[in-house]
């Protein structure tokens, strides 16, 4: 599937207006949920709105850090140092950030179950890749991980001159977690590491097409995508733990260019509104950009 590039300027922008009633939308939204914390940010490409709401605010990243070894990997192959159909060792065994001791991913605690069925075989990187984010698979994130090397994730990250990443370890490792050595992200971050992709300014356009793709095939949709209209498509990543629960992606509504939006949400653990919260602030952007939220609430 291919995505129109964000870099379409032929048309001029028409800001819309009033973005202080998607602000009302937001805090309405925020008011009705018992979320700790919650931070927006928007960038919309048709008119060059951008709203920043607690968007510097750091959380923990979960599985939206996935895009950004999504990046690192595309790189690799960008480099000619790896090729989508290149094949690696499924394996169970990772080294702590923290002191190097050995963890595993447990079959019961990933999303995914199609790679531990794979273990003593092998899988293509673009396999792996897919399996990272559609599905959100914590075993082909780590052996994807640990093919490029954490530090090529991390100068990925500053090569693009992107902030609001802290990418600092694999998923899972529990060592780590307990000794304060975490993935962050801010919404900002997010946004712009999303909009490096949608707009092509990374790779070559096959390559930021490829990651879109993949992106496109999120198999969880009770955030960003659920009160959207059928023919609105989304490439995007969630992120979903205990205590945060988030959205990120790119937005294709037919009739515009994309706008590309993170929706960041901590909660008390397991709280019980966190994907009906996500999806009713994208629809309020959604709603807003569209030019039909100005009046009322429904957040």
């Amino acid at each position: 599937m291919t995505f129109p590039s964000a870099l379409d300027r032929d048309r001029a922008p028409s800001l819309p207006q009033n973005l202080d009633a998607l602000r009302q939308r937001i805090d309405a939204a925020a008011r009705k949920s018992d979320a700790r914390a919650i931070a927006v940010a928007l960038h919309d490409a048709e008119s060059g709105a951008e709203l920043h709401y607690d968007a510097d605010r750091w959380f923990h990243g979960a599985s939206t850090i996935k895009i950004a070894i999504l990046l690192a990997v595309y790189g690799e192959i960008d480099r000619g140092r790896l090729a989508p159909q290149s094949r690696l060792h499924v394996r169970n065994r990772f080294l702590s950030a923290y002191d190097g001791s050995p963890f595993r991913i447990l079959a019961d605690r990933d999303a995914d179950s199609d790679v531990h069925a794979s273990i003593g075989k092998t899988m293509r990187v673009s396999e792996l890749a897919l399996h990272m984010i559609a599905m959100s698979s914590n075993l082909a994130t780590n052996l994807l991980l640990d093919l490029i090397g954490l530090e090529t994730v991390q100068r990925t990250i500053e090569r693009f001159g992107l902030t609001g990443l802290d990418i600092r370890r694999g998923v899972e490792d529990e060592k780590a977690f307990e000794h304060d050595i975490v993935n962050r992200v801010t919404a900002n971050g997010l946004v712009g590491l999303l909009r490096l992709i949608a707009e092509e300014r990374a790779y070559s356009p096959e390559l930021s097409r490829e990651m879109l793709d993949i992106l496109h095939q999120q198999e969880f949709k009770k955030g960003i995508p659920a009160r959207l209209p059928r023919d609105v498509r989304v490439a995007h990543k969630t992120g979903d733990i205990s205590s945060v629960a988030h959205d990120a992606g790119v937005v294709y509504a037919p009739g515009r260019k994309p706008y590309v939006v993170a929706i960041l949400t901590e909660w008390a653990a397991d709280a019980g509104s966190r994907s009906p919260t996500i999806a009713s602030i994208s629809h309020a952007v959604y709603d807003y950009l569209r030019g039909t939220g100005q009046e009322g609430s429904d957040a």
